[in-house]
Order: structure tokens, then sequence, then C-alpha cells
């Protein structure tokens, strides 16, 4: 049986949902594909630096039964999630 299974159902909910690494870079990309150059650096990277800040803005949102799924990370990764629980 794979690993993803050993886990509840709301932390494989948390696990595959919040892929924020690629959910970024898709957000970065949509910026930026329509340009295919830049007069500076700087320029280059204030774009990104507002799309970082746009992103920033969206992902703070509320996770449905936070307080379980903590309990539940806490068990399965408790030295991970124990030192910022104190």
């Amino acid at each position: 049986m794979p690993t993803f299974f050993m886990y509840p159902p709301e932390l494989r909910k948390l696990i595959y949902t919040t892929n924020m690494i690629e959910g970024y870079h898709r957000q970065l990309h949509k910026v930026t594909k329509g340009k295919s150059i830049f007069p500076h650096n700087e320029s280059l990277l204030k774009m990104l630096y507002l799309a970082t800040m746009d992103s920033v803005y969206k992902w703070t949102g509320h996770v449905q039964n936070w307080g379980q799924m903590l309990l539940q990370l806490s068990v399965f990764f408790p030295d991970r999630v124990g030192q910022y629980l104190e």
C-alpha cells in the first residue's frame, strides 16, 4: 500500500490540494508568458514581485477542520509539528 493512503482522508486532501510550488509557478508563468523580452532585469523582478504579492493575497484562506488536521499532523509528524505548537 502506498504511503499516501496510510494518512486519514482529511490529511490526504490537504496534501494533494495544496501544491503551492506548482501554483506559484503557474501564477508567475501566467504573468510572463506574453512577454518575450524585458528591457531590464529590474523590470522582470518588479513584475515577478507584484505577481508574488498578488498570489500571497489570494492564498491567505481558511482551511476547513484545521484543528482536526493539526492534531493528525502532530500524531504523524511529532518532531516537525510539535516544536511549533509549544
